[in-house]
């Protein structure tokens, strides 16, 4: 079996942001590294107050940190990227010609993969550029450049000590002395000696400072002081002296961040040193310890010759952080709280008053600054409060603070995250109305978790939709003349009649505009300086000012049928299969040319396309025939109406638009002239104009719908496009310099045009039957609109009713008090004299969070929700620190025909170690089409069922170790048999028939039978042969499954035909009790199929056929929010293609971070029988002479050829 793999939808969690003017402008830029495998450009738009992605690459590798930088004497920053290649980059983003990454430099420094003894883990860079430094074994580069002013690192210097942890590390500004680091640190070789644990409780951790001698060209270890042992982050303060005054910038030295702490430490000087703020717990007990309290994320801002920090603790509160200092001296260290905004990977301050929030989890945030919590009201602790600076044994006093909403940032953008996605199906239950399934996703973690509901297509923002008094055909806008910012007409088109609407603070009517209103449009057009062009069935009006109306009727007995403007040129067809061509003088009018044009067939559809700038016309027309032809006619004046150029097709046209769309897989330095030509059977042909010789060549396919299309030249965000309306309506755009086709997620429009308006100055006018709507496309980056529902807890498993569109969903979350622990704590200290501050728990869950519990405590619950209108039916709370983690629906002998849902609880679980007081399977009858549950009754067990299946009238569970199987009682669930040979723990289920594939936690999957002759047995006959840390099982076809695993994994296996035969003709399961085990386990063995990387965690596979009339794929989802598709080769020519075209592209080093991809791919296994479709798509970026080069080798293609192969593997089976 060969497979192609592409992905569907990026990876959507930052792991790490940056910020820098990476494009040498004025500007900023925010770096941020998607799923840890992508590097991405993201830049404010000022006029929208949005992120715009500018650039995104994958990087084929896993990038582990990266720092921006920048030399002295320059104006952009580059980006220093450490990855498991095991090699430092040196990456610059490029804007032109088109916006891309290049990799400078690579300095090898270890071994690949992300181990523990090569650095990499670690990045800090000396403020003013001059040297970087790699750990956690510490490796420094001073950064220089060479003679031609290429960037470069030194030789490295080793400044690491044996058996040293490093926990953090940090670089220190000293100005323009020599440049200086800072590390936590701790030695455990008497730890690793000592084996009565003694010398470990008595470790210290340490602060060390090393410094760069720039003049003799080595590292030293220049100071070290013991720091609390609790300190796990380290914060640059500015300091060194101003280049313009005699000022000092800051203090230097850095903040060390510890558990509930805060101190400022340099060398040789006293420190300083604050509490953490902390929530009140409103649920504490009495004698409970507090949990800790650690910051998680900082960033520091310099504004006008002063500097704060902002500061994040793991509940998500930002604190704002100051230094009143003298010169280099330190007078008080304060902080104050200053908003909550959700838990952060990385924080990035923009200059212009923006602060970037790449959260953990979820979805992204930009707030804008309002204030900077100067004037705020909230109290400030300063180390001048405490005795001798804070700087006394043991902890200080807790300080308080109760949280509040936003106050010193407003939120203005939201970048969508899925991560990460703990479950998800992909099935179509629109039915006829959507011809791609819909991915429906349970994402995120606590509460900020949704689900959402993924369709492929563009979002379209609605403005206005008003109903008319008709169904037009047409709809145009209009400028009244060249300059006018704002269109002035819109005209709808009739069966019988114009209509002429004004556009001003309202939409009104007008009959004073010259237009013929009495019947139909062809077009119109706003022509040369000031002169406004209709078209219709019997003639030309131009009108030419309020008093002068230019008529051009047609010939006696003939009418128009079709008709092309532009701006200086105008082309029309008549019943008798002529062309008419007129051209703009240079007094403003309509010249028409002295000869017709004759037709091989009548015209259905003309176009011509803009005129380009700096010149009088456009010099192509395309005229499509009912003969089935198009043909390309020139307009240049020493060969007027001459055919240049011929296509046949396959059905006859219904629309045809010619389009200048910039491409840079064609041409990577001018726009591309596209014929696109819509058929009659719903297809759509591209294909590319010559610009000299006109000629066609290089023609894709598409099929659109059951609609002939019919095409509109556009404009959207500024760039010109293409759309195309079918049963439903399509989009061809330019995105990140290459060419999009993409659906509207929309209702179906008959017709659409540009629309400038003060209040829309970027939308789209169309028609949908008798309604008029106003709208814009507002994100084309995002091929997948989502619709969100918010939810309680995180989301573990959902599954669907058999033949109802409901969704049946269970949520849990660890160490949170479920609704009835937090009324049963409130009313005993109530009950107690003690007064409970309720504030806390009123605020929303999903801003704030909710109090940490102590471990055993769960929150939990069952949510019935239906998927269409995304709305949640019902919720039923679980008793108290009872979690859900498992369900199903299944049908029961007893059961009268009727589903049941079956959820597998734990009571007061933990995870470390693992444990429970007991588990439960709850059973539900379902009543009313599924929108209601009746508890019927539980059954207890012995360890939570992790895991549970439907089986012939049966329920399997998987507990613990054990394979159960359970009737139906009146009472209780009722235990029929049991395996207990499964090795570590069931955690997966799949039923085909009547043979059961088990998925364990650590040993991968067993193939077993279930025989009821002579006695109940659930029976092992085939297993793996290597261990395997499933996540997720499906079934292919009756022999082959696909798994995912815990390392990012996806493989498939499959049994022999021959032993799955023998077992389904066994009744009584006798051959496989006497068949010799093999290998310490099952007789037979699987075979692997393929085995493919594919950098995150699986959580769900899904097999499903992804567009109309396609063949079926495996659509896997990861926990980095990443969606992708596994396709089935048809054919072993196509296999041969593929895998040569990888080969050649796996020797370009298209890995920014230069990692071996063969080795990316099989990090753990070999690759196997999978090709990666992301790598082969990079066909596009390559220079052309090595595009030529390669296309040569692959069967003496064409470049054309193999960019048409790669979109129709995609466009065939996927999106």
């Amino acid at each position: 079996m060969h497979l192609l793999n592409l992905t569907l939808q990026a990876p959507s969690n930052i792991t790490s942001a940056v910020v820098g003017s990476f494009s040498g402008t004025k500007g900023q830029e925010i770096l941020a590294v998607r799923g840890g495998t992508k590097l991405e450009i993201l830049k404010l738009n000022t006029s929208t107050g949005q992120l715009d992605t500018i650039c995104s690459t994958e990087a084929f590798g896993t990038v582990r940190n990266v720092v921006g930088f920048r030399l002295a004497g320059m104006t952009k920053d580059y980006i220093l990227a450490s990855s498991d290649s095991g090699r430092l980059s040196i990456i610059e983003f490029v804007v032109a010609p088109t916006p891309h990454f290049e990799s400078l430099y690579q300095e090898v420094y270890g071994k690949s993969g992300s181990r523990r003894v090569v650095p990499g883990q670690y990045l800090a860079v000396d403020p003013k550029g001059r040297s970087c430094l790699v750990g956690a074994s510490k490796l420094v580069y001073v950064l220089n450049r060479n003679s031609e002013g290429k960037l470069f690192p030194s030789s490295p210097l080793e400044a690491h000590r044996n058996h040293n942890l490093v926990t953090h590390i940090v670089g220190v500004d000293q100005g323009y002395d020599n440049p200086l680091y800072a590390a936590l640190e701790m030695d455990y070789s008497e730890s690793d000696e000592d084996p009565t644990g003694e010398a470990y409780e008595n470790v210290q951790k340490y602060l060390t400072f090393y410094e760069l001698d720039l003049g003799l060209n080595h590292v030293v270890r220049k100071w070290s002081e013991p720091t609390d042992r609790r300190a796990n982050l380290l914060v640059q303060v500015p300091g060194g002296q101003n280049a313009s005054s005699d000022r000092f910038d800051g203090p230097s030295g850095v903040l060390v961040c510890t558990e509930d702490h805060i101190i400022w430490k340099h060398m040789d000087v006293e420190a300083h040193r604050i509490p953490i703020p902390r929530r009140r717990n409103p649920l504490a007990q009495r004698g409970e310890k507090s949990r800790g309290l650690i910051i998680v994320a900082a960033v520091m801002h310099k504004i006008k010759g002063a500097f704060f920090f902002l500061l994040q603790s793991e509940d998500g509160d930002l604190y704002k952080v100051w230094i009143e200092h003298e010169g280099e001296d330190v007078r008080a260290l304060k902080i104050k709280y200053f908003d909550t905004v959700p838990v952060a990977n990385s924080l990035c301050i923009l200059k212009s008053g923006y602060l970037f929030v790449a959260s953990e989890f979820s979805d992204q945030n930009l707030y804008q600054f309002q204030a900077l919590g100067d004037d705020d009201g909230e109290q400030e602790w300063s180390s001048t409060d405490y005795p001798d600076n804070g700087n006394i044994e043991g902890p200080l006093p807790y300080a308080f603070f109760n949280p509040r909403p936003l106050q010193n940032l407003l939120q203005v953008d939201t970048l969508s995250s899925l991560d990460p996605i703990t479950d998800a199906s992909v099935v179509n239950l629109l039915g006829p109305g959507s011809d791609t399934p819909q991915i429906y996703a349970a994402c995120g973690r606590g509460p900020r978790s949704t689900f959402r509901t993924l369709k492929h297509g563009l979002d379209v923002s609605v403005l206005v939709s008003s109903p008319l008094p008709g169904v037009p055909t047409n709809v145009w806008t209009l400028k009244l003349t060249e300059e006018d910012e704002h269109d002035s007409y819109i005209v709808l088109s009739f069966p019988n009649g114009t209509l002429v609407l004004s556009i001003g603070a309202t939409i009104e009517e007008v009959n004073d505009t010259g237009f013929l209103s009495s019947g139909p449009t062809l077009a119109v057009q706003q022509l040369g300086e000031a002169g406004l062009l209709q078209v219709h069935p019997y003639g030309l009006r131009h009108i030419r000012g309020a008093d002068r109306v230019d008529e051009w009727p047609a010939p006696p007995g003939q009418t128009i049928v079709a008709a092309t403007t532009n701006k200086r040129q105008v082309v029309i067809a008549l019943s008798t299969a002529e062309l008419v061509y007129f051209e703009l003088d240079p007094e403003g009018s309509l010249s028409e040319y002295q000869d017709k044009k004759s037709l091989p067939g009548n015209a259905t559809c003309l176009s011509i396309a803009e005129v380009p700038e700096g010149r009088r016309r456009t010099p192509f027309l395309a005229v499509g025939c009912d003969n089935q032809t198009v043909s390309v006619i020139s307009l240049e004046p020493d060969s007027t109406l001459t055919t240049l150029s011929l296509q046949a097709l396959t059905a006859p046209p219904s629309s045809i638009c010619l389009a200048e769309i910039f491409d840079t897989s064609i041409d990577k330095n001018r726009a591309t002239m596209f014929l696109n030509i819509g058929l009659a059977n719903g297809v759509l042909l591209r294909t590319v104009v010559d610009p000299v010789d006109g000629s066609l060549s290089d023609t894709r396919l598409r099929f659109l719908g059951a609609k002939p299309p019919k095409l509109v030249r556009s404009t959207i965000h500024g760039q010109p496009s293409v759309m195309a309306f079918s049963s439903r309506t399509w989009l061809l755009y330019t995105y990140q310099d290459m060419l999009q086709t993409q659906p509207l997620i929309y209702d179906t429009l008959e017709y659409a045009w540009n629309l400038s308006a003060a209040m829309c100055p970027d939308g789209l006018i169309g028609i949908s039957g008798n309604t008029l709507r106003i709208f814009t496309i507002p994100k084309l980056g995002e091929k997948l609109k989502q619709d969100v529902l918010p939810l309680s807890y995180t989301p573990r498993k959902f599954v669907s009713h058999p033949y109802n569109t409901v969704f049946y969903m269970i949520e849990s979350d660890h160490r949170t008090y479920s609704p009835t622990a937090i009324d049963r704590i409130v009313r005993e200290k109530e009950a107690n004299g003690s007064r409970v501050d309720t504030s806390l728990l009123s605020l929303p869950p999903n801003e704030f969070g909710r109090p940490r519990a102590a471990a055993g405590h769960w929150a939990s619950l069952l949510r019935v929700l239906d998927p269409l209108t995304n709305e949640s039916i019902a919720t039923f709370d679980l008793d108290e620190d009872e979690a859900a983690f498992s369900m199903t629906i299944a049908y029961f002998e007893r059961g009268g025909g009727e589903p049941f849902l079956v959820v597998g609880t734990g009571v007061k679980t933990t995870l470390a170690p693992k444990s429970c007081q007991e588990g439960w399977l709850r059973v539900y009858a379902i009543k009313e089409q599924g929108r209601v549950l009746e508890f019927m009754h539980k059954t207890k067990t012995d360890d939570v069922p992790l895991c549970l299946a439907a089986f012939q009238g049966f329920l399997l569970a998987g507990v613990g170790k054990s394979l159960r199987l359970y009737e139906m009682g009146k009472k209780a669930l009722l235990r029929k048999c049991e395996n207990n040979s499964f090795p570590t723990g069931v955690a997966t289920i799949n039923v085909q028939g009547a043979r059961i594939i088990v998925g364990d936690m650590q040993e991968s999957t067993f193939y077993c039978v279930y025989r009821s002759v002579p006695t109940r047995q659930l029976l092992v006959f085939a297993d793996d042969t290597q261990p395997r840390w499933l996540t997720c099982v499906t079934e292919v076809d009756y022999e082959t499954i696909v798994c995912g695993d815990k390392f990012g994994n996806i493989f498939l296996n499959r049994l022999d035909s021959r032993t799955s035969e023998t077992v389904d003709d066994d009744p009584t399961g006798a051959t496989i009790l006497h068949e010799k085990s093999f290998l310490m386990g099952a007789a037979h063995k699987t075979e692997l199929l393929a085995h493919y990387n594919v950098g995150s965690i699986v959580t769900s596979i899904t097999k499903i056929p992804l567009v109309a009339g396609g063949r079926d794929v495996l659509v896997y989802t990861t926990v980095s929010g990443s969606v992708g598709a596994l396709i089935p080769f048809v054919s072993m020519d196509d296999v041969e293609f593929m895998s040569t075209l990888e080969m050649h592209m796996r020797s370009q080093n298209v890995s920014l971070v230069g990692r071996d991809h063969l080795a990316y791919r099989g990090y753990y296994v070999p690759v196997k029988g999978v090709i990666d479709g992301d790598l082969c798509e990079n066909f596009n970026l390559l220079p052309y002479s090595k595009q030529q080069a390669i296309a040569a080798d692959l069967d003496e293609r064409s470049v054309g050829d193999v960019l048409k192969k790669l979109e129709q593997m995609r466009t065939s089976s996927a999106f």
